[in-house]
């Protein structure tokens, strides 16, 4: 089947500007106070409970969902302003982050309702953290060759394996995993799996974290023995998580947080360049901004579509491809558009060392989420050309 693509140019309502504002003002104190440096990459391994704790009660977690739960029933539109800002001001929004954009939307359309009262709430106070359980070893993003085995046995089920490159799994309260409860078939390879929800603290689960070469421990392997799951702690459909996930996925891959990760030394650049850059540094600084502006459409337009009840995955699929593929390049653009600014530029050591960091940690921009690979698998399937 082909998908029709749509990206619908949909404009942000005055509400959104509004919110805007306050979001701005709330981290201009933060900053004031010395919760996080602006100028300073976000280090994504760190754990800022108290800030997430603000965010939560200023209402800005949980914002699409229903009261009941604690949500706000504020739109998709709004989220995206919230999470843009967040994003471009480098705010540590690691330990709510996953939570609120992914795992409670999966959370709230097939959990138990006791579950839902019990965790839902505490997300949205940014009390707990979650992790997604979806790569393992030898399979990496192909989800549908997943072999850690879930088992039944009595009053639930006995998870063995392991999942890597699991984010912040290390201090995780909770993760959302999927675990393969039965064979895939010849008709079917997605057959067999069924998504879990994962209390980190269950015996029998232990967390590897994996250094990186900025010296970040953000991913993990998990390694589950005989880590038991009790039945209420199925999501949806057992042998059927494939269905569940690629909606979810939507979720995931179309946010602003999939081309702003290294934005920074962008925003650095101008102010390196000064207000009357040179030609070359013009022409490159206006391209960069030309592209960004493109994909922040783009994104809003699926933001808008999961506004309106739909789920976009290839749209999705595309802003994920195309901005993690440019916020990847784009510390080597700046590096060379950098070459020529004044030695003497108040912030040219704030700007070698955000590129010495935003050049070691792109490799991973075009991995996590799903490889750029995977994405064109889906994105050729959407559009019927495999």
């Amino acid at each position: 089947m082909t998908a029709a693509l749509r990206f619908d140019p949909i404009r942000l309502p005055p509400e959104c500007e509004r919110l805007r504002k306050e979001v701005r003002a709330f981290l201009a104190d933060e900053i004031a106070a010395g919760t996080f440096d602006p100028h300073k990459p976000n280090r994504e391994d760190t754990d800022a409970p108290e800030f997430s704790r603000r965010v939560g009660e200023r209402g800005w977690l949980g914002m699409t969902w229903p009261k009941k739960y604690g949500g706000h029933e504020r739109s998709f539109l709004e989220r995206y302003v919230v999470t843009e800002e967040m994003r471009v001001a480098n705010a540590p929004t690691r330990r709510f982050f996953v939570a609120d954009r992914q795992s409670g939307p999966v959370l709230l359309k097939y959990a138990p309702e006791h579950i839902k009262m019990d965790i839902l709430p505490r997300i949205c106070r940014g009390e707990v953290c979650f992790a997604i359980g979806m790569s393992e070893p030898n399979s990496g993003s192909d989800l549908f060759a997943a072999k850690t085995k879930a088992t039944k046995t009595d009053g639930g089920w006995l998870i063995n394996g392991t999942k890597i490159w699991t984010s912040s799994a290390h201090i995780a309260d909770y993760m959302i995993a999927i675990f393969r409860t039965s064979p895939s078939t010849k008709e079917n390879r997605r057959h067999g799996l069924t998504q879990f929800l994962v209390d980190m603290k269950t015996p029998g689960i232990k967390v590897n974290p994996i250094g990186q070469i900025t010296g970040q421990f953000e991913f993990n392997e998990v390694v589950f023995t005989d880590a038991f799951m009790p039945d209420d702690h199925v999501l949806g459909e057992i042998d059927g998580a494939w269905k569940q996930a690629t909606s979810e996925l939507a979720y995931e891959r179309s946010g602003p947080e999939r081309f702003l990760e290294t934005y920074y030394v962008l925003t650095e650049l101008v102010r390196a360049v000064g207000p009357k850059p040179d030609t070359r540094s013009a022409e490159g600084i206006g391209r960069l901004v030309a592209q960004l502006h493109t994909m922040r459409r783009m994104s809003v337009s699926v933001a808008g579509m999961l506004q309106a009840g739909k789920e976009p995955v290839v749209e999705a699929s595309i802003v994920k491809d195309i901005g993690t593929v440019w916020e990847q390049q784009l510390p080597h653009r700046v590096r060379d558009l950098a070459a020529f600014v004044d030695a003497e530029a108040t912030n040219r050591e704030t700007l070698e060392n955000q590129l010495s960091f935003a050049i070691k940690t792109a490799p991973k921009l075009t991995i996590q989420g799903g490889t750029t690979e995977v994405l064109r698998g889906i994105i050729a399937r959407g559009l019927g050309l495999r």
